[in-house]
């Protein structure tokens, strides 16, 4: 289910966490797409500060939850905040491949071999990989990916998996929810577990 093109789309996007319960919740009382656009836009559900910023915002957050079937909302609505928060790390996961290639390929990594660190340099290595392999990422700025590469380690700060100290970024994998993964694993999407969960 992760999205086939790579894209630097991340790059005007937040973990967003608090709008994504919001949403999930919308969505779980039986609010239809429309009435949920209607509230995240005309009532600015998630205050932002320009109502474009708030459209923006909404569409984003919609990519990210239409991506999640009702068994992962039941799911999200029954769990503790740290299973939330993976949950919502799965969503931009299966929307954006690069991401989910930098989690199986350099997070994962570095957990099978035992690295309990993150530099920046192994990001910066992850992106001249994938230049090799893309047009499109080869074509990219340098800002652009200093900034993806900062991103990437927010998200994996607010979902818990990395811990930085004094610029120092450990890594800290989660234990899955039982529940979260046998539905990944009859979805039929093991390499998610492995790529959050650093196993073989």
């Amino acid at each position: 289910m992760v999205e086939e093109t790579y894209s630097a789309g991340l790059i005007s996007q937040s973990f967003w966490f608090v709008e994504m319960k919001k949403v999930i919740k919308l969505i779980d009382d039986g609010k239809s797409e429309e009435e949920i656009k209607k509230m995240c836009i005309d009532e600015n559900l998630f205050g932002a500060a320009k109502e474009y910023r708030a459209k923006r915002i909404y569409g984003y957050i919609w990519n990210r939850a239409k991506r999640l079937d009702k068994t992962l909302i039941d799911l999200f609505c029954t769990s503790d905040l740290a299973t939330q928060k993976v949950i919502n790390l799965i969503a931009i996961l299966r929307s954006d491949r690069l991401f989910f290639e930098f989690m199986f390929e350099v997070y994962r990594e570095k957990n099978i071999l035992g690295i309990p660190v993150i530099e920046d340099a192994d990001v910066n290595i992850f992106f001249k990989n994938k230049e090799i392999q893309s047009e499109d990422i080869a074509a990219w700025t340098d800002g652009t990916k200093r900034r993806l590469r900062s991103i990437y380690f927010n998200y994996l700060t607010d979902a818990n998996l990395l811990t930085v100290v004094d610029k120092k970024k450990t890594i800290t994998p989660p234990i899955l929810d039982i529940a979260l993964e046998r539905y990944l694993e009859a979805c039929g999407e093991s390499v998610i577990i492995k790529a959050i969960t650093g196993v073989d």
